[in-house]
């Protein structure tokens, strides 16, 4: 591969992965790693908990989908709110360990794979659209090198629409 033959596809995918790279490497492997974590423990609070919360909004609002709307974002923010405030603590004990270089360099890993998932997903996503017909697709360098992470991607969709949709 030589650098005259990427095409702009290639130059956004190599940006998102760096970018998760160098974000990853600032803020280290424990804040990155909470952060991502507490992301997704505060979707699964809210997704799992909005409707027994927003029956104590009932008598205020009128609209059962604008209750159970403000009660996903309130649990949501409040789980964030508490993840930061965890994050925050254990960042602040791998700091005063003497730790911050390694958790640096593990940050840097996790920043890569979290950027090739990005990555991979943003493909997958595009699948549905008419971009892999246009020519900078079909000619893309580093795009089939992503082709294994979207078809493992694949074999989630069914079971992740069944949690989103509740069956």
């Amino acid at each position: 591969m030589q650098l005259g033959q990427l095409n702009w596809l290639d130059y956004v995918i190599i940006g998102i992965i760096a970018i998760s790279v160098l974000i990853s490497l600032v803020r280290g492997f424990v804040r990155e790693a909470l952060s991502l974590i507490t992301w997704a423990v505060a979707f699964l609070v809210a997704f799992n908990f909005s409707h027994d919360l927003s029956l104590l909004f009932s008598g205020h609002i009128k609209s059962a989908s604008a209750s159970y709307a403000l009660a996903f974002a309130i649990l949501f923010l409040v789980t964030l709110l508490i993840g930061a405030v965890v994050n925050y603590l254990l960042s602040t004990l791998v700091k005063k360990t003497g730790l911050s270089g390694t958790d640096r360099v593990f940050g840097m890993i996790l920043g890569g794979v979290r950027g090739v998932l990005v990555v991979a997903v943003l493909i997958l996503l595009a699948g549905f659209t008419t971009l892999p017909k246009e020519t900078a697709w079909q000619h893309s360098v580093l795009l089939p090198h992503f082709q294994s992470c979207v078809t493992w991607l694949e074999q989630f969709i069914p079971d992740a629409l069944d949690f989103i949709t509740g069956q």
